[in-house]
């Protein structure tokens, strides 16, 4: 009998139906030679301290760091659990092979290896490895299962990931609990993951609190309806691209500018039209999808994580867990099909049809993907009704970014009209001096729509046609036709602005900050690359920012993550910068990848991880000030389970 495990009921209903197992048991589904049984996620976990030893029950600094010889797994203390459990053991002990049906990914993998390593299994396993859970996908799956030892690299990070969650969560929340905490029942949680997210927060919250605005001046004017800014020069262009052109620092200087040109005449000096190409946005991956999503609906990352696991396991899009916004190249010839599945979206796919699809090396490239590609459609009808009002919404930006990138180039032209007021003053002999103050103004028109036209179909309000960065291709409004030598009045204008604060963070750049250890990069590409340094995995991030929220460390004001006392109280305390630096986390989470991909070693990974409890445990406790964190709401106990 070969007995095949899913991580769900319902994944394990659609395996056993495509198998022919449809006879019905209590725990498991048999028929065809199959039996197909199912866990609820995890049903195991690693042991807790007191199960190592009994003087790690009680929390006392004498006993830290807690560093087990070697660790153990045990079943999570919960009847339905324990009861599904000894289903599967009981079939497992009498398989002649098993077949690892998990979710296709670390977490997946160790889900599975734990509850077969408990359950005693002997015989020989196979690995079922698939993107999507149509029926094609899971009959394809089974026709190319591989052997489980193929995937052996992804249950030791998976293993490393679990084990250092547990040697720094347990060890330094006891740790800090019993050094810094302010009441008897205070649970100070420390995490390798939410600390340094946290750090993050609070940071950017005290660089806003000791931000000092200075005051400056922009000169600009108005001809023909359009406002010039003062011209500076290019290295002045370059390094104020995200300020004001035109700043002036001195109000005297900036009164004096003004009234230098506000009685002549304005000159246009110059004309320059450039055309250029803007690509189709890239596909998701899933911290893009729910960074999108917070932007335009508000959805939490939890929440869109929650909508997009749905979908994909009603077979509406391909899984969701993903670091790669790439497809690989084997996906380009079934994208016609998936296309024609997409019916609701016929208006704006019809255009594609009965021609070649483009193949973008920006969207298919098979060596940016490793175990799956970007988040897609599957090509399944989506107008069958068993989507909810949220999970429609977060379809709609998956089906529209992958019809797009069939689309050609938006291609746009930008007018760059320069000009100039001629000035004169009186030097100190006496003697008048000629100069001029030069002006810019830029306009940008859209040419040919090309892909735009995918997400402006069937959206009638600007909110809706904004892109990923909310931007609009009418922001820069059409020039007048200008022509060079022309001239006359102008309305000249000093404004006093003051600079301003950096934002707090929202859920949207939060995730990016994590993505990228806390640097900010817009550039896709340079962010692509500082991924592999980014800290927490794209399917445990949402957690984390949950996580903080549930310990009280941090608040929502709209949609701004804002830290409590607590939480600033927490990273103030924290010298170790291995507790909180998102960057030195980052380097971290890059030795998990590697172990993964089999460029790093799992022992020497968890060596290290030993090594710096054992030095964050003796600097902590040699720390002889009477500092105190306040305290927050009452915090549930921590687990091993929050990283």
């Amino acid at each position: 009998m070969i007995v095949c495990i899913a991580e769900k009921p319902s994944v394990a209903r659609d395996i056993a139906r495509i198998l022919g197992a449809t006879t019905s048991h209590d725990g498991y589904m048999e028929g065809n030679g199959y039996q197909v049984t199912w866990t609820y996620g995890h049903l195991c976990t690693l042991k807790e301290p007191h199960d190592y030893s009994p003087w790690w029950k009680s929390w006392s600094l004498d006993t830290l760091p807690m560093i087990p010889e070697r660790f153990g797994i045990k079943l999570i203390n919960n009847d339905g659990y324990e009861k599904q459990f000894h289903t599967i053991q009981r079939l497992m002990q009498a398989a002649d092979s098993i077949v690892n049906c998990g979710d296709a990914g670390q977490e997946g993998e160790l889900i599975q290896r734990w509850v077969m390593q408990k359950a005693g299994a002997r015989c020989p396993v196979r690995r079922l490895w698939i993107s999507s859970m149509t029926d094609e996908a899971i009959r394809e799956g089974f026709a190319n299962l591989q052997p489980q030892d193929n995937y052996q690299s992804l249950y030791e990070a998976g293993l490393c990931r679990a084990i250092g969650d547990w040697l720094l969560g347990m060890n330094a929340t006891r740790l800090y609990t019993l050094k810094y905490r302010q009441m008897q029942k205070q649970v100070l949680s420390i995490g390798r993951v939410q600390t340094p997210t946290l750090a993050m927060i609070v940071n950017r919250q005290l660089e806003i609190k000791n931000f000092k605005p200075e005051q400056y001046w922009v000169l600009s004017t108005i001809y023909r309806d359009t406002l010039f800014t003062l011209k500076q020069s290019e290295k002045e262009d370059e390094e104020n691209e995200k300020n004001a052109k035109g700043r002036i620092t001195n109000e005297e200087e900036g009164r004096r500018a003004f009234d230098m040109i506000k009685d002549r005449e304005f000159e246009v000096t110059g004309i320059a039209k450039k055309t250029g190409n803007e690509a189709p946005p890239r596909l998701f991956d899933l911290t893009s999808l729910q960074v999108e999503c917070n932007k335009k609906f508000s959805f939490s990352a939890d929440e869109t994580l929650r909508y997009i696991q749905s979908l994909y396991e009603k077979k509406f899009t391909t899984y969701p867990r993903v670091d790669t916004t790439y497809l690989s190249d084997d996906i380009y010839p079934k994208c016609p099909a998936i296309l024609q599945g997409l019916v609701p979206y016929a208006p704006v796919i019809q255009p594609l049809m009965g021609t070649k699809l483009k193949k973008s090396k920006k969207v298919f490239d098979s060596s940016k993907v490793t175990d799956h590609h970007a988040i897609i459609p599957t090509g399944t009808n989506p107008s069958n009704g068993s989507m909810t009002l949220n999970e429609k919404k977060v379809f709609d930006l998956i089906a529209r970014r992958f019809i797009a990138a069939f689309y050609p180039d938006c291609k746009f032209a930008t007018t760059t009209v320069t000009g100039k007021v001629e000035t004169e003053e009186t030097s100190p002999q006496g003697k008048p001096k000629k100069g001029k103050m030069e002006f810019k103004a830029t306009g940008k028109q859209i040419v040919e729509q090309g892909w735009r036209d995918v997400f402006a179909w069937g959206h009638t309000n600007r909110e809706a046609s904004a892109d990923e960065d909310g931007k609009h291709p009418d922001e820069e409004k059409m020039l007048p036709d200008f022509q060079k030598g022309e001239h006359g009045p102008h309305t000249p204008t000093l404004a006093e602005k003051w600079t301003q604060p950096p934002k707090p963070y929202t859920e949207a750049t939060l995730l990016r900050a994590m993505e990228t250890a806390g640097k900010t990069v817009n550039n896709e590409e340079l962010r692509d690359a500082l991924k592999e340094n980014g800290i927490g995995r794209p399917s445990t991030r949402a957690a984390i920012i949950e996580t903080l929220f549930k310990r009280n460390y941090i608040r929502k004001e709209r949609k701004s993550l804002i830290a409590t006392d607590t939480g600033i109280d927490l990273i103030g305390i924290i010298h170790e910068d291995l507790l909180k630096s998102a960057e030195l986390t980052g380097q971290w989470e890059k030795k998990l990848r590697e172990i993964e991909s089999h460029q790093y070693d799992a022992r020497q990974f968890i060596a290290e991880l030993k090594q710096m409890v054992w030095q964050i445990v003796q600097e902590v406790k040699a720390d002889n000030s009477n500092r105190r964190v306040g305290a927050a709401a009452p915090t549930p106990q921590p687990t091993n389970q929050t990283p």
